[in-house]
Formats: C-alpha cells, sequence, structure tokens
C-alpha cells in the first residue's frame, strides 16, 4: 500500500467542468494544502462519453486511475455497466483486487457494504437522508466519515463539482487495507449516488 494513504485527514475536489464526461479529482492535505493524489478516468470510451451527458449516466462503467503527482500508481476504482445496483472493485497499486462495495437495495440516504478480498463483509458505508454525509461503520464504531464542503453559491449552482472531506479514524491502522477502500469509497459515493 502506498505510503500516502496512512494519513489520516485528506480533502478531495472535483475539477470544474459545465460539459464534462470524465469525473476528475485532486487529492490535498487540508492542513498544508500539498497535493498527494490525482484522480482520472481516462480510459472513456465514445459511447460511455455520449451516456455521461443523459439519465443513464449512472448506470455507465467507470475506471478511476488514483495516483501521487509524479504518477505513482496508489488504486484503481472500477465498475462495469450497472442496470440495478452497483458493485464496485477496488484494486491496489499492482491492481490487484483488494475489496470493493455491493450497493444495498433499500437505503434512504445510499448505504454500501464495504467487501474485503474474498468479498467478505468488512464495514458498512452509510449516508444520511439530511445531509451530505458517509460513515464507515462496523459493529457500532465509525471507522471515517466523509462530508461535502459547501463550494460556494456560483459553483454550487452552474457546476455539478464537488468538495468532499475525508476523515480516517486512529483505529485504522496505517498498513490496513482497509485505507484503500475508504479513499476509493470517496470516488464511488460521488459516481455512484451522487452525479
Amino acid at each position: 500500500m502506498h505510503p500516502v494513504l496512512q494519513r489520516n485527514l485528506f480533502l478531495i475536489k472535483e475539477h470544474v467542468g459545465m460539459f464534462k464526461a470524465a469525473n476528475n479529482f485532486d487529492v490535498f492535505d487540508p492542513e498544508t494544502g500539498e497535493e498527494l493524489m490525482h484522480c482520472r478516468e481516462p480510459n472513456l470510451g465514445f459511447i460511455t462519453k455520449m451516456l455521461r451527458f443523459t439519465d443513464y449516466k449512472r448506470m455507465t462503467p467507470f475506471e478511476v486511475h488514483v495516483t501521487t503527482p509524479s504518477g505513482q500508481p496508489v488504486l484503481h476504482v472500477t465498475r462495469g455497466v450497472s442496470l440495478f445496483l452497483s458493485k464496485v472493485d477496488v484494486l491496489d497499486e499492482d491492481r490487484d483486487r483488494v475489496g470493493g462495495y455491493k450497493q444495498k437495495m433499500f437505503s434512504i440516504g445510499g448505504a454500501f457494504t464495504v467487501l474485503g478480498e474474498n468479498d467478505q463483509p468488512l464495514c458498512h458505508l452509510k449516508g444520511k437522508w439530511t445531509s451530505w454525509e458517509f460513515n464507515f461503520e462496523h459493529e457500532g464504531r465509525q471507522l471515517a466519515k466523509v462530508s461535502k464542503k459547501w463550494a460556494g453559491l456560483r459553483k454550487e449552482l452552474f457546476t455539478s463539482a464537488d468538495n468532499y472531506t475525508l476523515q480516517i479514524s486512529d483505529d485504522v491502522p496505517a498498513e490496513n487495507p482497509l485505507r484503500l477502500l475508504i479513499m476509493g469509497a470517496v470516488f464511488c459515493i460521488d459516481m455512484v449516488l451522487k452525479e
């Protein structure tokens, strides 16, 4: 696992664009402003690009590559075509599957089961219907929290770009592969539930 994921606090900024098919993000240290990671969707096919501008956007496949600013791979988040419920895979820097997310059927704020390498449930990702906040929970403990940050009236009204904070609990060890799944979930939430 790449050492950049050993931090506990991240600011994720989606790129601003009026008519954009790809979802691109930059990840920063919110305390220093240092750019930590780039998240790009470089391999969009023509049909997928066209469908991203329709009501079928939530069903389109995606493959997000997360790298350091110098280009070192950190993780990948992928999903094929989704008709009803999403099943998303997370791969490490060597493209080995470390787990994924399985969307739950009936949830008001959005919910996923976070799965390990062999599809064993590790924790749950639950959204609140009253606000844009998602919590990673395991047996009543909060492991991490993703919150949307207000970007200002003009940006909120005229673009689809969002900013998020990710806070990982000190209870999640620095080398635990769950950190890959937690980071990947930020992009999964945005692309599966919030677009």
